[in-house]
Parts: structure tokens; sequence; C-alpha cells
């Protein structure tokens, strides 16, 4: 196999005598305009692609053209609707494409000086359902993200790099970086020294080669011999050469292949083909190469990788031997770290070199079936090396472009987004090994789309998974989200504990301006944000007082913000009255009273009969609010017992307690009415609203929590988790699990009855956590709480869905509309524990100290969410930390705590961690 560019159809080629500068056009000749009559097919051609104020000349209007077609060609047989000419009543759309650089203008950011914004005048719009919108956008729309496609130097493709050079947006490709990338020689030594990627046994003669690759260490099977001139190195190229050949890095190949390497050869380069035993006829080649080298390009002599011969059962077919190509699209994801999205295959005769385009797509387990290799197992392996090897070579791009200047990369926000790697499979050491060949832009991601293509509408098939582009497109959003909201001012209400420490340092990641109100004149965050304002919040009595107190210091204080947000339960219902106060977006302050007092909020969905059905009536659980002995004895009469007790305001269930019969009602209430009367005696529970409780029918089942993003009503995300059984008669929780293990319809149950829930109570904007039973008659609802979840949920659904419920909440507070994926993908399973003082105070003070969590958490083994502050016990606690262990599976995550937990400490006859993960199975 070797590693050849897609255009031209010569597969042998003799040397040429034109050089890049001499050749028009993308395919190296011709008129520049595109070829004619290309795709068949029936569409309205009476379109507007012209761009007012921005006109083109006649072989710009063609591309535009031919585009538009190839577009319409694509949607056509994909078997959805043509795009729609709406250019004179433009409607709104987020992913936006442009088929002429016409369609988009740069202008200088004063702000940042040498770069430039992106302006949208006109674009294909795309929508749910396959919608595709032709647009016209007057005033311009300011792009937060750009990904361009760049080629082989045509007019258009120079004018994209331009267009993506030093741009104030994120930006998923440049020029620069396209020429580094697709410079063979660079690659291939990149991939060598740092991603540990298998290559091909390469002699690279070199002309002044770049600085990144002067120096440096040794590549196994790679060998580069800088030349100090063209001319008169016939005795150094035959000595080279010579020793090569003759060399055990080669293996077991019996051709070689010379070949150019540069930018400037991408796509038409001279190529031949040569068995390994002719020394003359391939020295004679380079030298004639050597001749058209212009500095920092080289030469390359490389192992033609023999395909791998596989064993099939029986006889084999007949027919020539057949050899194997694998592409592979890994994306960038959240946290720089890359994933493999898909693998397409090609098949072809063993004895030519397949290309892209020159072979129908395949899926992984059909191509090597058809080379005799259908042992599911076997076919795992492929995939596992495959995925080790992609996912290195993303890495080592990535760790390269951290050590490159802006300037190098084409601009401040460039990066790579996602990368196309071929491999060729063969045999190594006896084993079946992936070589990568090349890396790419497109290319991949276009194979991808093909093997997509085939289960087109109308005849839909099992390979209707994920898109190879949705972590690519998850990038986008992610990073344009980011580009949104850089710079935002805003208040924030209530600090909260040790747990939060998070919230600062993204802040500063995103370049948020917070401006904080906290009752705590020393709390550690008040030296890590813009503003400052000591006030107490905890005097619920006075929050509507408080509400128009604090807007006129926003005003005296001249703060310009964009939005008010609080993640505190005591501080929600203030914020909502400070929001209505300033004009800013949230939820009525009704309703976030409603949905903050906890028999208030089961009480009126109980009277939610709908329609539409299924009304939330269904999800509510009986309940009565106490506030005196006599409220209690009634309510022993209206709620079935056994019930749970539980305070009306109350957080991180202190004080939530199952109770069986009329005396321990009594008992339960009177202790709580007697222990925790105000906020001095359990700060941050929410006991400035009062010590109020309530009864509620104890509902069995397995308990959940479902993290919604909302917006204008509209349900954007849901992430579901289980929890561990409990220790009874308290509720304190014990276990985690994300994502869940229920049946998808369950899954799908628990989201529906959160999300109707909190339209019942009507929360219609915003981040909000709801906690479930799953009975055997479908979800209960337990409490909901208006604000993003606690704990360790924000940490886990960032590592497991690279979706930040923070960033989501602080977007819905300025009235922007989360970017969220459609159908987010888990990339692992975490399952966690939780630590008490009451029951691990040794071991936290020893061999599972808070220093020894972190340490095992920076080396990867674990992840530990830090909860509270001191280690101190008492009677109605909080856990003190989270610790939880990641795995590809449920079962080894699983196994990977329990050993943790029992190494630790942290297990016991005591506090049995293996039964409160048995739910887990």
């Amino acid at each position: 196999m070797l590693s050849l560019d897609p255009l031209g159809p010569e597969w042998d080629c003799p040397l040429g005598s034109k050089d890049l500068e001499e050749e028009e056009g993308p395919w190296g000749g011709g008129s520049g305009l595109p070829p004619p009559g290309c795709f068949p097919g029936s569409w309205r051609h009476d379109v507007g692609l012209d761009c007012k104020g921005s006109p083109e000349v006649a072989e710009a209007q063609a591309w535009t053209v031919y585009y538009y077609s190839l577009l319409q060609s694509c949607l056509q047989q994909a078997g959805l609707p043509e795009t729609q000419d709406r250019s004179q009543v433009p409607r709104t759309g987020n992913m936006l494409l442009c088929l002429s650089p016409a369609w988009l203008t740069k202008v200088p950011a004063p702000e940042q000086p040498g770069e430039a914004a992106l302006l949208v005048s006109k674009a294909v719009s795309f929508h749910p359902g396959g919608l595709t919108f032709l647009d016209d956008f007057v005033p311009p729309r300011r792009a937060t993200y750009f990904l361009a496609g760049l080629g082989l130097g045509s007019c258009r493709d120079r004018e994209a790099a331009e267009l993506a050079r030093d741009l104030t947006c994120p930006t998923g490709a440049s020029a620069e970086l396209a020429r580094l990338l697709e410079d063979r020689l660079l690659t291939r030594r990149l991939l060598a020294q740092q991603g540990g990627v298998v290559v091909p046994a390469t002699l690279a003669f070199t002309y002044k080669p770049p600085v990144l690759l002067r120096g440096g260490d040794a590549s196994p099977g790679l060998r580069l011999v800088e030349l100090s001139g063209k001319e008169g190195q016939e005795m150094l190229v035959k000595e080279e050469v010579g020793a090569f050949l003759l060399s055990e890095a080669l293996g077991d190949a019996l051709k070689v292949a010379v070949k150019l390497s540069g930018w400037r050869w991408r796509g038409r380069q001279a190529l031949r083909l040569y068995p390994r035993a002719e020394l003359g006829t391939v020295v004679d080649t380079v030298l004639a190469l050597l001749e058209k080298l212009e500095e920092e390009e080289s030469v390359l002599v490389e192992a033609v990788c023999p395909p791998a011969r596989l064993p099939f059962l029986g006889s084999p077919p007949p027919g020539p031997e057949l050899a194997v190509r694998m592409c592979a699209v890994v994306c960038r994801t959240q946290g720089d770290r890359p994933l493999l999205s898909k693998v397409v295959c090609g098949v072809g005769r063993g004895d030519r070199p397949l290309r892209h385009q020159s072979s129908l797509p395949l899926t992984l387990e059909v191509a090597l079936a058809q080379c005799g290799l259908g042992e599911a197992a076997q076919v795992a392996v492929v995939r596992r090396r495959v995925k080790a090897a992609a996912e290195a070579a993303l890495a080592a791009v990535l760790a390269l472009e951290t050590g490159l200047s802006a300037e190098q990369r084409g601009g401040r926000r460039v990066r790579t987004d996602f990368l196309g790697v071929d491999f060729a499979l063969t045999v190594a050491s006896g084993a079946l090994t992936p070589v990568a060949l090349e890396l790419n832009g497109c290319l991949c991601l276009e194979a991808c789309g093909a093997l997509e293509g085939l289960w087109a509408a109308p005849r839909r098939g099992p390979a209707a998974e994920a898109a190879a582009a949705a972590p690519l497109v998850e990038t986008m959003l992610r990073r344009s989200a980011r580009c949104l909201m850089e710079g935002k001012q805003l208040l924030l209400i209530g600090a909260g504990g040790v747990s939060k420490k998070f919230v600062w340092e993204a802040a500063r990641d995103y370049g948020l301006k917070l401006h904080l109100v906290e009752s705590d004149p020393n709390h550690f965050a008040s030296q890590l944000v813009q503003t400052f304002i000591h006030f107490d919040v905890t005097e619920h009595q006075r929050d509507e007082e408080n509400a128009r107190l604090l807007a006129e210091l926003v005003r005296a204080r001249g703060l310009q913000l964009d939005g008010c947000f609080s993640y505190w339960d005591d501080c929600l219902v203030l914020t909502a009255l400070l929001c209505q106060e300033l004009g800013l977006p949230c939820n009525p302050p009704a309703t976030m009273r409603l949905a903050k007092q906890k028999s208030r909020t089961q009480l009126h969905l109980l009277r939610r009969h709908g329609p539409p059905w299924p009304a939330p009536s269904l999800h509510a659980v009986p309940c009565c609010p106490l506030e005196s002995e006599a409220d209690v004895e009634r309510a022993i009469r209206q709620v079935p017992l056994p019930g749970v007790m539980k305070l009306e305001f109350g957080a991180g269930a202190v004080g939530v307690r199952l109770v069986e019969d009329a005396p321990q009602c009594h008992e339960h209430f009177s202790r709580i009415a007697r222990d925790l009367q105000g906020e001095a005696d359990h700060p941050g529970i929410g006991l400035g609203w009062g010590n109020a409780m309530l009864l509620m029918e104890f509902v069995e089942g397995t308990e959940h929590d479902v993290d919604l993003v909302l917006f204008g009503g509209r349900l954007l995300g849901a992430f579901v988790s289980d929890n561990g059984p409990t220790r009874l008669p308290g509720f304190t929780e014990t276990a985690a699990c994300m994502p869940t293990g229920l049946a998808p319809e369950q899954e799908a149950q628990l989201v529906q009855a959160a999300f109707r829930c909190c339209l019942g109570c009507g929360l219609l904007d915003g981040v909000f956590n709801v906690e479930l039973k799953m009975t055997r008659a479908g979800p209960r609802l337990i409490e909901i709480n208006p604000r993003m979840g606690g704990f360790y949920l924000r940490d886990w659904i960032l590592e497991l869905y690279g979706v930040d419920l923070l960033l989501a909440a602080a977007m819905v507070a300025c009235g922007l509309r989360p970017a969220l994926p459609t159908h987010p993908r888990a990339r692992g399973h975490l399952v966690g524990v939780m630590c008490l003082v009451s029951q691990h105070l040794q071991a936290l003070s020893s061999t599972a100290s808070r220093e020894t969590l972190q340490a095992l958490h920076e080396r990867g083994l674990l992840r530990f969410n830090q909860l509270e502050e001191a280690l101190v016990p008492g009677e109605y606690e909080e856990p003190y930390c989270s610790v939880a262990c990641a795995g590809p599976t449920p079962a080894e995550a699983r196994v990977r705590l329990l050993g943790l937990c029992q190494g630790l400490g942290i297990d016991g006859p005591h506090y049995p961690v293996a039964h409160f993960l048995s739910h887990f199975k």
C-alpha cells in the first residue's frame, strides 16, 4: 500500500516537466473552469447565487454554480429536499455553508489588532430534518467558528486560506497548518517520534529542510539525509539507497516507491514503483527528482507495505490477492483529547495502490471479511489498533501545535479539530498491524460520508448510527459557544463552598467577567472576580427588598450586565427577583418559589392532569406540608406510611429520614425542630428559609438524577445517572454511575418525566437537576432542584459528554441558546462512591487523605471531587467527597473502584462499597 494523492487517473506516472506554478485549475491544467455536466439530477437553477456588494468574475461564478450543484446532488442522493431560495425573506440558521469566498468578508477588529472578524452575507443554512435554505443576511452575520476547505492551490483555495488567517473567531484549519500536516516527511517523523505509530520504512533526501525537521532524535525506520545542494550527489545517493534497500527496516516489502514530498506536490506528484532489487533504477529516479526540489522539499524512498495475507476458510476465492486501506477520522474533543469517530475501508488489488475516490467505501467488518478475516474477535483487535494509532496521531499533531506560534498556526485561534489518517493493513512481527501512510484533512471524512450515504432515505439500514462528523460538530459548537461568551459580564449570586471551586477556574478559562454578590466578606472567591459586593443574602423574608437594593448597587457601580444567575439553592428566588428588577432573562420569581418548596412542587403537579398527556400528575407523589405537631397528625392520616420526612427547603439530603409509623413521625419532626432551627445550625442547606418539613409517600424503586438544559421551553440536553442504595433510614447518597444502566426506553421515560415536571412548574429556561425514582409503574418525582446539579455532576457530564452545564447555565442567563449535541455520546463510564466523615474519618486522615486522593486524581487513577472543607463529624452530615473510577464498561469501572476503595480503607463492614455498587450490575 502507498500513500498516494487522490487526484489524477494514473497510479504509476512518468516524471513530468511542469512545476506547480505552470499549472492552472484544481486538477493542474485546463482553463480553470469546473468540468461541465458533472451532476445528473433535477433541481432549480434560477436561484440567486450572487452576493450583493461582492460581484464575482465569470470563472468564480462558474465555480459557485458548480458547488451549488454538487450540494444539490448530495442532498438528492441522500433523499433530502432541495435547497429553498429564501434570500428575499431570510431566517436565521446556525450551521452555514458558504459556496463562494465572495459570500464572506473580513473586517478589522479594533479590540484585537492584527485580527479580523468574519462576516457572512450569504450562505446555505442547514436545519433539522435535512432542510436547507439559501439565505441573504442584512446586516451580515458574525461568524463564531470557521472551517475552510483548503485545497491544492487554486485561486479559490488561496482566497479561502486568506479568509481563515488571523480571525477573532475559533478556526478549525489554516493553510499554514495544512502545509505542515500534508508534508509526508514531517508528519511521518512526527508520528514515529511522538505518536508511537507504525509508519513505512522511509529514506528521505531533503534540501534545506524546514526548522521542524532539523536535529531531533532518530526515528525508527526513518532515515533523513540533508543535502547541501541538488547536484553532485550521485555517490551519496547510491550509498544511502543501497544501504536502505538491504536494511531490515523494509521487512518483507518486495517493492519501494520513489516520490516527492512537499506542499507543491500534493495531488500532482511524480511516482515510480520498483522492485527492491533494482538499485540502479531507484538511484537514477532519485537523482532525477532531486533536480526538481526546492527548499524544504524532499525525495522519499519508502517501503511498499505488503498486504496482509489472511487465511480463508476452505479454498481461497479466484482472482488477484486483495489489499485493504483503512481510513480513520479522529476528532479533538473536550480537553484536547483525541476520539476516533469512524473507520471506513477500501479493498482492491494487492499489486496496485488504493486511492481515495477510486474504491467503494466499506465497513471494517465487511472489508476484512472480503480478505478472509471474518472472526469478530480478530476484527475487534484490528479496530482497537486502528483506534489507538489514529488517536495517537492526532495527539502528536496537537502536541506539535502547542509549540507553534500564532503566526506559524495561521492565527491565534487556529486549532486542528479533526484529522484523517490513512492506514495500510500489513503483518509486522507476526501481528496484523495498521501502518500510517499519510494524514489528510477532508478526504477521510468524505469517505465516511460516502459510506453513511449507503443508508440514505428512503432505505434506512443498520448503519444509521452517529455520523463520522458528529464529534467534529460537537467541537465546533463548543468552540463557538466559548467565542459567544468571551467577555460576557455576569452577576453571580452566592459563591458556594469548596465544591464550587471549579466555577472560578472555568470562568477564567471561558473569559467570563464575573461580579459576585456574597454574604461572607472573607470568601476566597472575592479575590477571583471583577467586582465583589458584600451583601447579606440569607434573610429570605426580605428577598424582594434585597433585590431592589442590589439593583440599586449594580446601577450605582455602573455594571453593564449581560446576565445574572445562581447555582446556590438559597439564592435562587433572590436571583429571579433581581433579574426582574434589572430586566435580565430569568424564570419568573413565582416559578422559582414553586420549584423551591418541595411540597408545593408535588401538590401543584398532582393537579396537572393535562392535556397534553402523559401529564405531570402521573409522576408526582402525595405529600403533606408540616409546620406544627398538629400538621404531623393530619399528615399521618393523609399520607400512606412508610413515608419520607424532609425539610421543605433542604439540600444534600440533610434531615431526610424514612419514617414507618406515627411515633417515628413525631420523633423526627421534634428532633429537626430542636436541632435545625436556623442557618447557623447548619449553613448552606436552606435553613434561612425556615425549618418547615413535609411528609411524602415512600416510593420503591431505583433512584436517578436527570440533569436538563432547557431554553424557551425546549429540551436541549438531558443526562441521566444512577444512584446506589442509601443507608436507610437515612437518604444520604452512597454511590452513583453514569451513563445510566437502564434500558433506553426507561431512560427516555425518566427524561420525559423530568422535562414534563419542569414545564408543569413553569421552568422554561435554565439548567435543572431533577431527582426521580424508577418504579415498576414508571418514574416518580422526588424533587426538582431549579439549578445546576451539585456534587460531582457537572464534572462527570463534562468528562463523559464534553458538555459544561456551567457554561450552558451562563449562556441561558445571557439569553443565548446553548448549542448542545442532539445525541451526545458518552466517552466511557464513571462509577463513584461518597465518603462520609462519620464512616471514614480514620481513612480520610491517613490512607485516603485529601492529598493522597488528589495525587491519584492527577495521575488519572480516579476522579476526586471534594465537597466539604473540613473533616468535622456530625449527626446531620453531607458527604465529604466523591471518589470515582472510569472504564470502557460499567463493570470495569466498578471493579477498579472497588479495588481502590479496599486499598484506601474506604470499603469495610460498616460501609460495604460492593453493596452500594450492586445496583449498577
